[in-house]
């Protein structure tokens, strides 16, 4: 096979000074024979391991006979290969008599190899790359560094866990000589690495029986100020005795009394973080008065942010008893925790009940810092199918890089259009097509801007709405759902109210969080839904008219995603992924019309 690093087939056994001094010696020595032969043997080698890779990378050279399934995409491997290479493998393959698939190829899938971790896409191609050429690439980038700017990269979140994965797949598939390598590139991390940064690489030297990369983290966890309830929560049980057993063997003597802590205060508090566990808010209410302890003295908030459901974190927040700004025992703030478990909802559900997001740790960390600590550049600019929803990570961090820069908002917000009537059902109507268009055009943001008001829970107004489509039937009045003759006025207006309170504070809470967004539907819905939904009325040249306004609409879509894209980057921001899918709406209903 040719390869444009095939080394030259013209080798020379004789040395220069022989040619020079025109010598015809026969006599070679023996070492000048074993250093030709030494470097034949590498050259030979190289040409293996090269040729060897184009069996992965090159699709033309697609000879294999399995394919393992990894993150849901298939990879096809070479069995006789894996089998020679991997001992995990050739005991797979020898045991196991498959029925071929349609394409005659035996399928795995990856997580039925792993008993515990995980291994994702990157790290095993990597580790295919070895077995087949007995070279270890690079880490890429996009999986194995963080996207803060500021970060070296040598000890980050992503780095650990990229080279976590390789340690499992390592182990699992047992090439012991890798396992010693990344055994030692972990333990390079234990010592530079954040402490909670330590525990999946705790977690996978106890699944892998290492055992002096065990002690190196139980030492190093064991110094630290994290919490017993923590260790309990993300480690197995064995370790985190162990951990506790060094914390008081080491304790001196006369520190013993100020350390002590009151079992009946902890008992109780371990009730409390029980029950949320548990998900029963009303039993945290009664323990809560029964014991006499708060949430702030049992970190509830901070527990609930770390480990529960969403729903049971908006509980607790709306119960008011808790400070949202208030730091734990380590200096972190509830929206500390929740930015360390990146989940959308938490972090705008605190923000709204006034979390502080310029507030700091100890360490001088900030919640959108930690958010982009543990982020990877493969998932922050990851790109989105129209409609499907946004990463997670992308979205914590523009959402509190956003709250970091925006102005304080005074009073409530503005609902109102000059096109609108003041009647309530036509205010209603309005803010139904509003929020059901925005759903339509930014899915990810609505639906988080409608969990955080609540919306859900609401009857909604029946009209025009997107959900109808863009081809609504003639004669769509915007009336009331059907009409119920038991309710009273007073119990329709009570219902009526709820719903646009709900509305009102999704709306607003688009505002606050995605202004963009929120710039694009307030143009749209003034200036550009009614001709959207009356496009066949009127003579011929108003329809032609109507659509050559339409057409603009994309025009100014564009626009103003480029600019607020440009404004994003020269402050360091990122525009939300989902204008480019409402750019690609526009133009679709365009082509439509």
């Amino acid at each position: 096979m040719a390869n444009s690093s095939e080394p030259s087939s013209s080798l020379s056994f004789t040395s220069s000074s022989h040619k020079s001094n025109a010598v015809t010696s026969h006599n070679i020595s023996s070492s000048s024979v074993s250093e030709t032969g030494h470097s034949l043997e590498i050259i030979s080698l190289s040409k293996l391991s090269s040729n060897l890779e184009q069996l992965l990378v090159d699709s033309a050279c697609d000879y294999s006979d399995a394919e393992i399934i990894v993150e849901g995409i298939p990879v096809g491997v070479h069995r006789c290969i894996l089998a020679a290479r991997s001992r995990f493998f050739y005991d797979l393959f020898k045991r196991e008599k498959r029925p071929c698939e349609k394409d005659g190829k035996p399928k795995y899938c990856m997580s039925d190899f792993l008993p515990y971790g995980k291994v994702g896409y990157e790290a095993f191609l990597i580790f295919l790359s070895y077995l087949y050429t007995g070279k270890l690439k690079a880490s890429p980038l996009e999986v194995s560094t963080c996207v803060d700017s500021g970060c070296a990269h040598d000890a980050c979140r992503p780095a650990i866990e990229f080279s976590v994965e390789l340690m499992y797949a390592s182990s699992i598939f047992q090439v012991p000589e890798l396992v010693s390598l990344f055994q030692r590139r972990l333990n390079n991390f234990v010592g530079k690495a954040l402490v909670e940064d330590v525990i999946p690489i705790l977690v996978v030297a106890y699944h892998c029986n290492s055992s002096l990369l065990v002690n190196q983290c139980v030492g190093r966890v064991a110094r630290s100020d994290l919490d017993n309830i923590s260790l309990e929560k993300e480690l197995p049980h064995e370790v985190a005795e162990s951990i506790k057993l060094l914390r008081a063997k080491s304790q001196p003597d006369d520190e013993c009394e100020t350390v002590l802590v009151d079992p009946v205060h902890e008992k109780r508090v371990r009730r409390i973080l029980k029950a949320l566990d548990s998900d029963d808010v009303e039993l945290v209410k009664l323990l809560l008065s029964e014991s006499g302890v708060t949430l702030d003295e049992a970190y509830a908030l901070h527990y609930a942010a770390a480990y529960c459901d969403p729903k049971v974190v908006s509980e607790v927040l709306n119960l008011g008893l808790a400070d949202v700004n208030s730091p734990n025992s380590r200096g972190y703030t509830v929206l500390h925790v929740a930015a360390m478990r990146k989940e959308p909802s938490i972090v705008v559900s605190l923000l709204t009940k006034g979390a502080h997001a310029s507030e700091r740790t100890s360490d001088g960390q900030s919640a959108v810092s930690i958010c982009r600590r543990l982020t990877r550049p493969k998932d922050y600019h990851a790109k989105m199918e129209q409609g499907q929803e946004t990463n997670k990570d992308r979205i914590c961090i523009d959402v509190l890089e956003r709250e970091m820069r925006r102005n304080p908002l005074a009073g409530d917000v503005s609902i109102s259009s000059p096109t609108m009537a003041d009647d309530l059902h036509m205010k209603l109507l309005y803010l139904e097509n509003r929020v059901a268009f925005a759903r339509l055009f930014f899915p990810t943001e609505a639906k988080l801007a409608m969990e955080i008001a609540h919306a859900e829970t609401t009857s909604e107004f029946a009209g025009l709405s997107a959900s109808k489509g863009l081809s609504a039937s003639k004669g769509s009045s915007g009336n009331l759902r059907e009409v119920d003759l038991n309710e009273t006025p007073l119990m329709q207006n009570k219902r009526v109210l709820s719903r646009m309170q709900a509305l009102v504070k999704t709306v607003e809470m688009g505002r606050r969080y995605f202004p963009h967004c929120s710039q694009v539907l307030d143009k749209f819905m003034e200036d550009d839904l009614p001709d959207l939904f009356y496009l066949e009325k009127g003579t011929l040249d108003e329809q032609r008219l109507k659509r050559t306004r339409f057409m603009e609409l994309k025009d100014d879509v564009h626009r103003a995603f480029t600019k607020d894209k440009a404004e994003f980057n020269r402050s360091g921001l990122s525009s939300s992924s989902s204008s480019s899918s409402l750019k690609d709406n526009v133009s679709h209903k365009a082509r439509k019309l």
